[in-house]
């Protein structure tokens, strides 16, 4: 994903916003060494695919119309201050930082399972200054790192793609009991391929992080997905093609109790 000074978005200064304090992450089990996460580590797709280093990933991002979908995505989120948003599976951290720099006074967490790529996070935002809250863990567990009902808004860019069917229906489930009622979900991922040429362009990403994950999403299983998880106003808001395929972003919400 590209540095922040490649992403659409004024950069503003603002104090540090005041907002609920956020659950310190759970304490590892006697026996882990210091940067193991609290639990064993489970299997997941790199950011960069099962062949490419981690460093492949920007530059490779970059070619896939990343500013447009990350801006459209950005737009969809709409940024609030001290609204708690929780970007899951943030690979890089451009997401995240280009929300924060959209919104400073909006509290950010980005959560990754891979500790090199969340290395890479930490180093943009320490160039930029940016108070980003980085935290280790799969998608599925947010719920269990921040606390249920705990954020406002929900996002996820370029990562159930890479998920099997149960962890794509887990992470979404947990995105739900993440958010607070009435809270926002933006997604922007590998969508519905719609034309010979979309279908054809996709191979490169299944032949990077396998054809079993990925046909779902070709096949235009989100939506469904994401009203199974107990989101209501599912809607394909946009649609960009690119090199490998078409990237949708979709938007929903949880319903208010």
């Amino acid at each position: 994903m590209t540095s922040s000074s490649e992403t659409p978005g004024p950069l503003r200064q603002a104090s540090a916003p005041a907002v609920p304090a956020l659950p310190a992450v759970p304490a590892a089990p006697a026996g882990f060494r210091p940067g193991d996460t609290a639990r064993p580590p489970r299997a997941f797709t790199p950011a960069a695919g099962r062949f490419a280093p981690t460093s492949f990933y920007d530059p490779v991002a970059a070619l896939v119309r990343e500013r447009l979908w990350r801006g459209l995505l950005a737009m969809h989120v709409a940024p609030r201050p001290e609204e708690v948003i929780v970007d899951v599976g943030c690979g890089t951290g451009s997401q995240a930082l280009l929300l924060h720099d959209i919104e400073p006074a909006a509290h950010i967490v980005g959560i990754d399972p891979d500790p090199r790529i969340l290395a890479v996070a930490r180093r943009k935002a320490r160039s930029t200054g940016a108070a980003v809250d980085w935290r280790q863990g799969m998608g599925d567990e947010v719920a269990e790192l921040l606390g249920a009902g705990s954020a406002d808004t929900a996002v996820s860019s370029l990562v159930l793609h890479q998920c099997p069917l149960p962890m794509k229906r887990a992470i979404l489930a947990a995105l739900h009991t993440v958010l607070r009622p009435g809270g926002r979900l933006v997604l922007a991922d590998y969508g519905l391929q719609r034309t010979r040429l979309m279908r054809t362009a996709f191979r490169v990403v299944q032949f990077a992080d396998g054809r079993a994950d990925t046909q779902p999403n070709a096949d235009g299983i989100l939506p469904s997905l994401v009203t199974e998880a107990g989101f209501d106003r599912v809607r394909e808001a946009e649609v960009v093609s690119t090199v490998t395929g078409s990237i949708s972003v979709y938007v929903a919400r949880r319903a208010g109790d």
